[in-house]
């Protein structure tokens, strides 16, 4: 069962206790706060960033041994341009990601680790 908290000044942020999402928070509800009707655009502008990039590669590299460190540096070369587009999703399928979940269905979105949403919150 998930559990929702209020953090700063957003209220019900979802924060998984169970073990399939341990110590990960939903930045799709930290979106919401942002754009209420389309926080996926939120995530993925986000994710466009170079500097978002530069930070999840980091983050993977010190916690994910199974990291794809060459499909990276494919990725963080073309981060930043105008034809960029990163989901959640693409990172995940493309890089072997741990620190991000993408989940569908009723407590669908997308889930980061507490220390990566902490981050994603303040940036927002």
């Amino acid at each position: 069962m998930l559990r929702r908290q209020i953090i700063g000044k957003i209220n019900h942020i979802t924060i998984s206790p169970n073990h399939d999402l341990k110590d990960y928070i939903s930045i799709s509800d930290i979106a919401k706060a942002r754009i209420d009707n389309y926080p996926g655009y939120v995530i993925q502008n986000w994710m466009r960033n170079k500097n978002t990039i530069e930070f999840l590669g980091v983050w993977e590299k010190l916690y994910n041994p199974h990291f794809n460190h060459l499909e990276f540096e494919a990725i963080e070369k073309e981060a930043g341009y105008n034809r960029f587009v990163m989901t959640p999703k693409q990172w995940i399928e493309k890089t072997n990601a741990i620190g991000i979940i993408a989940k569908q269905g009723r407590y669908g979105g997308a889930y980061d680790k507490l220390d990566i949403g902490v981050i994603v919150y303040r940036v927002w």
